[in-house]
């Protein structure tokens, strides 16, 4: 499986980085890729509706969602 190819450093990313746009510079076929990763790594089911754009907005949400949903 292909990962997601960042240009970034990892620990140049911050938990308040935005996923999406300026921050992790990711569009919406990454957001497919990233959807796909987290449920078959996890096994956990990502919303598909408003409550996702929140759990996506940045790392630190959707370190936040993942945590909840695999305690």
């Amino acid at each position: 499986m292909v990962g997601l190819r960042l240009e970034l450093e990892p620990g140049s990313i911050r938990d308040s980085d935005p996923i999406f746009g300026e921050g992790l510079g990711l569009d919406s076929i990454d957001a497919l890729e990233l959807v796909v990763l987290i449920e078959e790594e996890f096994g956990v089911a990502v919303p598909d509706d408003e409550q996702a754009r929140e759990i996506f907005s940045t790392i630190g949400t959707l370190g936040d969602f993942l945590e909840a949903e695999t305690s």
